[in-house]
């Protein structure tokens, strides 16, 4: 499933048309061309002088990184080529190896993104010869880890500032100029950074390894001394030159005597600008860098300090005024020092008692090498001081989750002239390749066996024959042979490294080793390597004399006496560590710290040894790709698997990707790991040649197809967010739309609505009093109220608005209606009229003609506060009267038909201040004095409506007064329009309850997570029932069987504490009772309360002792059965109680092939991911008894996120005291600065604790055991 470049841009195809692809573009045509193959797998030849080819074409093309699948080749190009500036970084950040070209930046962008995906420490080691760029590729990855890991915070900003600053001060103290290279470390160190949860740098340490010391007192021809000591001679302040008598580094012997003061490309006065920035940055005081430079200069005059030869053959010192100087800086007394530098204290011993003490004169040799052991010891504890007190700054500030480690040590140096420092220093090389050999070669083959993976092996040379032949106690190696030529002849030097010589006889018959005399060869994998022994045990003794400790002791200066802290005991008769132990040490170590991180690996190779950028030594290149096993490499590579990694680790990173095993991001996978990784591989549509199933890895080949993997698990919540987006906008749409139905109902019934309120309200006014019309009763009847649109545009209704002199004023209610009106001598008759009511008064206009034309006036205006009541009758008339306050024009007599809306208008306006009067007759003020009365009678010869005459009014009977309205009549059924827009989130709705969607699966616990098992209601396992005896003649009726024993009483538990349950739980409060049903091994009990089952801790609950029960009455025996016939004893099989059954059964159980897989332990289901019971650590109490009842009293789905591993101990070195000057008499007065006449121990690193071994496994048949045994006792 590899990633495909996309061949062109598709358009989109047109109607009817097939699809087109875009035409390419000529300006590809003018891309830069790759020089050679970026991943040497993909060499059709593999051989050396192929891979070198494709190096060198890269090389002379600026492309001076190569892949070999993982591993990145760097060849230095010895120039600036531009490729590590802000822009470049940016480009590998977030990218695969496979979407950029190689460069460091992908490394370090690899380990990065691991460390944070897997959470699994990461450290990329850097191998190479001397020069070959392992310094600068470190510094690069620290600038990129730098820049992308992130973290506002201002300690993280200053972590990260503070391992940068490491580099220039570092650099500085532990790098020199060498024949190879400019810029040479001469000091292994292993950098940790450490990292929170969220990927921010929180901390750092340095380990250091093997400083070469020797170089402070001397170089060969064309070397430097360390770089510190050039910046300091030539850019120190006035002050300190004052204070330290400085001068220029030519005028002293060991900066001078390789006669090599400047360096090409090197800027010593610049440097040490950067170097002071550095200290700043890492936090030393102003104090702190004095004495620094203090030492510096004491170690400066020490190698001025000359020595003549007298004529019995000791030493003296020729020039006082240097000593005087070294006393005053050292703070100690001139003549010590002479006395110290010129002679030795001897002690003898007898029988283990102190003798005689001897002052021995040395000569000037002795003399000159006991000045250089001083100068080194201390050049050499302040550069462990150092290093200690940037640990002591860079300290986690929180608690680490993971760790990157970056290794940039020493290459592999082969000179003219090798000794004991260059032997260490190939050794931990040698070390470095096993590692190399043991993980991409040795160790990869044989987990390919191990995992039963088709493979065909790779023959490949193992260096371990030679770091046994330097290492090995027994048979004794190289540091063995000189640890026990040293204890032989450990006074005399000559003596010691002739039996040294003797001593390496023994080694002669390793096919690695040969012997030559006053020299060895020992076979590296980088080549053979002649050692000279001539003081080789020396330097492995590396002790100072007991007369330089004690100088060291009696000085006033208290930073000094730091450096010196550890010194050894002069009465231990224990043999102190030598040089080369403390380096074996650290080499086992620093293997130990990089085996427990995942690797990285970059492959330097120098091109040439004379530092240009033009020349390419093919011979030495081909070298170095043969010692390097470039070739083997990429046959590994190109015959192997690219990914490998355990079931449980492939199913926790990768269940998302198939729907078999997650749903809505919840792992839902019932089956074991492997299974679950097989679907989860085959859901993605992996090709089956791309991965293998080992016995507990999965394999994958290329790393395309992890990249896919990764891609799509990064791609996946972007997928769920979008699918969650896309149901969200559907159901957003559908929503929007059904609202807008429901609005467009309500818009349109909304207002019939409302005049149905009012309706009902004049219903109930006239309820029980009024017989009703019956068209007043029909369902669709609606008090609309302003039925001459007054209020509307309406031609008659604007007229009336202008008659009646409304202006702004709305009505509330308009109809036409008629006025009973009264005429003399006659009887009073009805006359239309136009009825109008506002918030304030009734209106009553008339139509009358005037010139031809109609016009409409207002005849009265009745304010509703002169309204005291409504006069109606109680037949089904339409006539009313409103009675006013006596009034010159009387009372008016209407004649309405929406006499009830009306009087439903009238009320609310007043709010029911007017009273409704009904009555048989309606009484009414005719003129302001003069009242009437009308009388309605019951008519049924009346056809329609009422007549009027003379007052009196016949009306035909209507319907009851307590009759109500028609329900509402059903509404043709129109058409029903589907929902076009958008959809449900699930089918489905209040009318359809027969759909259902798919069931949400359980939620499982993750595989291989530290999590509790998922609460399973055990499935007991029913005993084998025994076969009944075949029937026999002769054969009696067995006796009947006993009666059924009593069903034993449940056991009674009372709460503890209160328990809020969760789904399949039951809640409980303090002291309440309940009966157990079931008790389960996961910590988890079933109980039943109130006729209720539910799951409920086993620690909140605690047995109640049960009552007493009494003594039963005695039972008369019953009678003997009589004696059964003689039968066979097999004949007959007399019935066994359940009880007896039960446990003779489980004790005698056989083996059956075909039955079904029994959990070992009840309810713990394996299949659900976790580790199996009889694997988990069982945890203490606190009376020293062990329990299997988890910490947490809750099922796994609750519980929380793993816990942040804790802080590992770092070295905590004690920052050195202010130097006090000593105290008593006044100090001498500073000496004069000498003239120069002529041009010229350490702590061992911190022991890292190794992870506690897991815990063991039960044996299966113990556990099955155990479990029989446990179902028989209950």
């Amino acid at each position: 499933m590899a990633i495909s470049k996309k061949a062109g841009k598709k358009t989109a195809p047109k109607s009817g048309g097939a699809a087109k692809v875009a035409k390419a573009d000529w300006k590809e045509g003018f891309k830069k061309k790759q020089a050679g193959v970026s991943d040497m797998t993909l060499l059709t030849t593999i051989d050396e002088n192929n891979i070198n080819e494709n190096l060198q074409n890269r090389w002379k093309a600026g492309e001076i990184y190569t892949y070999i699948g993982g591993v990145l080749i760097s060849v230095n190009p010895f120039k600036d080529l531009g490729i590590y500036t802000d822009e470049t970084l940016q480009k590998y950040k977030g990218k695969n190896r496979l979407e950029v070209p190689p460069h460091v930046f992908s490394i370090a962008e690899t380990a990065y993104y691991n460390m944070n995906a897997y959470h699994e420490n990461q450290c990329v080691i850097i191998s190479g010869e001397s020069g070959a760029g392992k310094t600068e590729a470190a510094k690069r990855i620290m600038q990129y880890i730098a820049a992308v890991s992130g973290g506002e915070d201002g300690s993280i900003q200053e972590i990260k500032e503070m391992v940068l600053a490491t580099n220039p001060l570092l650099e500085s103290f532990g790098c020199a100029k060498t024949l190879r290279n400019n810029n040479s470390s001469r000091h292994g160190k292993y950098l940790e950074i450490m990292f929170n949860t969220h990927g921010e740098p929180i901390g750092a340490q340095i380990t250091n390894y093997l400083l070469e010391k020797g170089r402070v007192v001397g170089q060969l021809e064309n070397e430097r001394n360390f770089h510190i000591f050039y910046q300091f001679t030539k850019a120190a302040s006035d002050e300190q030159r004052e204070q330290f008598g400085l001068q220029e580094p030519g005028a002293y012997t060991y900066t001078s005597r390789s006669k090599c003061l400047d360096v090409q490309d090197i800027d010593d006065s610049n440097d040490y600008a950067d170097t002071l920035n550095a200290m700043r940055i890492i936090g030393l005081s102003d104090q702190e860098q004095n004495e620094i430079f203090r030492m510096l200069a004491i170690i400066l005059w020490l190698g001025n300090v000359d020595f003549q030869e007298m004529d019995d053959g000791n030493s003296v010192i020729s020039d006082t005024a240097i000593t005087d100087f070294i006393a005053h800086l050292i703070e100690v007394d001139s003549a010590m020092i002479q006395k110290v530098l010129t002679s030795r204290v001897v002690e003898t011993q007898r029988g283990g008692r102190r003798g005689s003490v001897y002052d021995v004169p040395l000569n000037p040799a002795q003399a000159t090498a006991g000045r250089d052991a001083l100068a080194k010891a201390i050049y050499n504890n302040l550069f462990e001081w150092i290093v200690s007190r940037i640990n002591v700054s860079m300290k986690a500030r929180s608690a680490s989750a993971q760790v990157i480690g970056i290794l940039d040590i020493f290459g592999f140096e082969i000179f003219e002239d090798n000794s004991f420092e260059q032997l260490c220093i190939n050794y931990v090389n040698e070390k470095l390749q096993q590692i190399f050999i043991e993980l991409t070669l040795k160790t990869e083959q044989e987990e390919y066996v191990r995992e039963q993976i088709k493979w065909e092996p790779i023959k490949y040379f193992d260096n371990k024959v030679v770091c046994d032949l330097i290492e090995e106690r027994k048979p004794p190696g190289i540091f063995a042979a000189l640890n026990d030529a040293c204890a032989t002849a450990h006074a005399d030097p000559a003596a010691a490294d002739n039996s040294f010589i003797q001593r390496t006889a023994m080694l002669s018959s390793n096919v690695n080793f040969e012997a030559r005399g006053s020299q060895f060869l020992v076979r590296h994998y980088a080549g053979p390597v002649t050692y000279n022994i001539a003081g080789m045990t020396d330097k492995n003794k590396d002790a100072l004399v007991k007369d330089l400790f004690d100088l060291v002791g009696s000085s006033g200066n208290q930073f000094l006496q730091t450096l010196f802290i550890d010194r050894p005991d002069p009465s231990s008769k224990k043999r102190p560590p030598t040089a080369g132990d403390r380096i074996k040490a650290s080499a086992g170590a620093l293997v130990d710290n990089l085996m427990k991180a995942q690797p990285s690996y970059i492959r330097t190779i120098k091109p040439n040894q004379n530092r240009s950028a033009t020349e390419y030594d093919t011979k030495a290149i081909l070298h170095q790709i043969k010692y390097l096993g470039l070739q083997e490499n990429i046959r590994v590579r190109r015959a192997g698997f690219a990914y490998r990694n355990t079931f449980e680790k492939m199913v926790e990173r990768f269940y998302l990707l198939s729907p078999s095993t997650s749903y809505a991001g919840e792992y839902t996978w019932e089956g074991d790991a492997k299974s679950g990784c097989e679907q989860i591989l085959k859901d993605t549509g992996i090709a089956k040649d791309e991965w293998q199933m080992g016995v507990t890895k999965a394999f994958i080949k290329n790393p395309e197809t992890l990249f896919a993997l990764e891609t799509m698990r990064d791609r996946y919540w972007h997928n769920m967010a979008a699918r969650i987006q896309r149901a969200w906008r559907n159901y957003w749409r559908y929503k929007n739309e059904c609202a807008r139905r429901i609005q467009r109902f309500w818009k349109n019934n909304k207002e019939a609505l409302e005049y149905a309120k009012v309706r009902e309200y004049g219903h109930q006014v006239l309820a029980g009093r009024k017989e009703r019309r019956r068209y007043s009763l029909l369902s669709y009847r609606r008090f609309l109220g302003d039925y001459l649109d007054v209020n509307g545009k309406n031609i008659v209704g604007s007229d009336l608005r202008s008659a009646c002199g409304l202006g702004a004023e709305q009505a509330t209610f308009s109809s036409k209606a008629q006025i009973l009106v009264s005429r003399t001598g006659r009887s009073s008759k009805l006359s239309p009229r136009f009825l109008v009511v506002t918030a304030k008064a009734v209106y009553i206009a008339v139509t009358s003609q005037k010139d031809g034309q109609i016009q409409i006036s207002l005849e009265r205006k009745i304010p509703l506060v002169t309204i005291k009541s409504i006069s109606m009758s109680n037949l089904s008339d339409d006539w009313l009267a409103l009675n006013c306050n006596s009034s010159e024009e009387g009372d008016p007599v209407l004649h309405c038909h929406f006499k009830t809306e009306l009087t439903a208008n009238l009320l609310t306006l007043t709010q029911a201040s007017i009273s409704v009067l009904i009555g048989p007759s309606i009484e009414y003020a005719k003129k302001k004095d003069k009242k009437a009365q009308i009388q309605f009678i019951r008519d049924e010869k009346v056809a329609n409506d009422d007549n009027y005459k003379s007052h009196a009014v016949h009306v035909p009977s209507g319907e009851p007064p307590s009759s109500t309205s028609r329900p509402a009549a059903k509404r043709k059924p129109g058409i029903v329009r589907p929902i076009t827009q958008g959809k449900l989130l699930r089918a489905g709705g209040p009318s359809d309850k027969g759909k259902t969607s798919r069931p949400k699966p359980a939620v499982q616990p993750l595989l291989g997570k530290s999590a509790q098992l998922a609460t399973v209601r055990p499935t007991p396992v029913a005993p084998p029932k025994s076969a009944p005896a075949p029937p026999t003649r002769n054969s009696v009726p067995p006796p009947p069987p006993p009666p059924p024993p009593k069903a034993p009483e449940a056991e009674v538990y009372k709460a503890k504490f209160a328990f809020e349950g969760q789904e399949g739980e039951i809640s409980l409060k303090k002291d309440d009772t309940v009966e157990l049903v079931e008790k389960d091994d996961n910590g988890w009990w079933l109980v039943r309360k109130d006729g209720q089952e539910g799951w409920a801790p086993n620690n909140y609950l605690e047995l109640v002792p049960p009552k007493p029960k009494a003594a039963p009455a005695a039972r008369s025996p019953p009678p003997r059965p009589p004696p059964p016939p003689s039968v066979p004893l097999v004949a007959v099989a007399a019935p066994i109680p359940a009880s007896a059954s039960n446990s003779t059964a489980l004790k005698s159980l056989a083996a059956d092939a075909s039955a079904k897989p029994v959990a070992v332990f009840p309810g713990l289901a394996p299949s659900n991911g976790s580790a199996a019971p009889w694997k988990k650590p069982t945890a203490v109490s606190a009376n020293g008894s062990s329990s299997t009842t988890p910490a947490s009293s809750r099922p796994s789905s609750s519980l929380g996120v793993k816990p942040p591993p804790p802080v590992a101990t770092k070295p905590k070195p004690v920052p050195p005291p202010v130097a006090s000057k000593p105290s008593g008499s006044k100090p001498p007065p500073k000496p004069p600065i000498p003239t120069a006449s002529r041009p010229g121990a350490s702590t061992a690193p911190p022991k890292i604790s190794k992870l506690s071994a897991p815990a063991g496994q039960m044996d299966l048949a113990a556990a099955l055991a155990k479990r029989a045994q446990k179902i028989a006792d209950e």
